[in-house]
């Protein structure tokens, strides 16, 4: 009887031992409108000790800014007879549209290759859930191609040693936020580390939204896509009227 009420009393004392996050970021909201050219994020927070006593060995910590997942289809060129057309292509199903990375030291230093893929700490870690079966290899490539697409957009990013920690408590971190985002909820998540395990993790919440015309715009597509469609091919048979209109003019003079 003695070990069995010590047993859930144990446990409960250990759980009450862990380390607790109390995260918050810069910007609850980000509203996107004609003049955006994208934001900077600071994600900081506090990590809460029990009993107050810093660690003998110090921890570290790692943020992800993570947007709305989406399907990609990911199409590989080649050259054939002097012209690039498609060649192979592979489809992912749940892409994030943004994600960034930033830690206090690089994350393989942090945490072994398992870890990483559980929480998904990495670009090699995402989870793209490939649609069709393909061996491991083309799914490798087709993930490095949609890397290094959305990285020269700015919507993938990596940034070891940017996470800064004052005091063993407090931390920070700033993460750009490109001009080219998706509107939607994305979800900053912050996970402490210490000795290759993750002791702590808490999330927050960012909307990012349309504003102004651009929301008129953006709602009006959404709710009427056929004569959206139809608007925005009348408006480029216009703009192109005119600048023939435009040019012949120029021309006679």
């Amino acid at each position: 009887m003695l070990l069995f009420l010590t047993g859930p009393a144990a446990l409960a004392q250990s759980q009450r031992a862990a380390p607790v996050l109390v995260p918050d970021v810069s910007q609850r909201t980000v509203e996107i409108r004609f003049s955006f050219t994208g934001a900077e994020l600071l994600l900081f927070g506090a990590i809460l000790y029990p009993g107050g006593r810093l660690p003998d060995e110090p921890a570290d910590i790692i943020v992800v800014l993570k947007g709305p997942s989406q399907a990609i289809t990911m199409r590989e060129k080649q050259k054939i007879a002097g012209i690039w057309v498609n060649a192979d292509s592979l489809d992912f199903r749940s892409a994030p549209s943004f994600y960034a990375v930033a830690s206090s030291r690089p994350i393989d230093k942090l945490v072994d290759e398992r870890t990483a893929a559980i929480y998904e700490l990495g670009l090699s870690k995402l989870q793209l859930s490939p649609s069709s079966v393909s061996d491991t290899t083309e799914i490798d490539r087709f993930a490095r191609g949609l890397g290094d697409l959305k990285g020269r957009n700015g919507l993938y990013l990596e940034e070891p040693g940017a996470v800064e920690i004052t005091d063993g408590v407090l931390y920070r971190a700033r993460l750009p936020l490109s001009a080219r985002v998706v509107t939607g909820t994305y979800t900053a998540e912050t996970f402490l580390v210490q000795n290759g395990r993750v002791l702590a993790a808490a999330t927050r919440e960012i909307e990012v939204r349309k504003t102004g015309f651009e929301r008129l715009i953006g709602q009006f597509a959404q709710d009427h896509d056929v004569a959206y469609g139809l608007v925005a091919i009348a408006l480029a048979l216009s703009m192109g009227l005119f600048a023939g209109f435009v040019a012949g003019r120029i021309a006679v003079a």
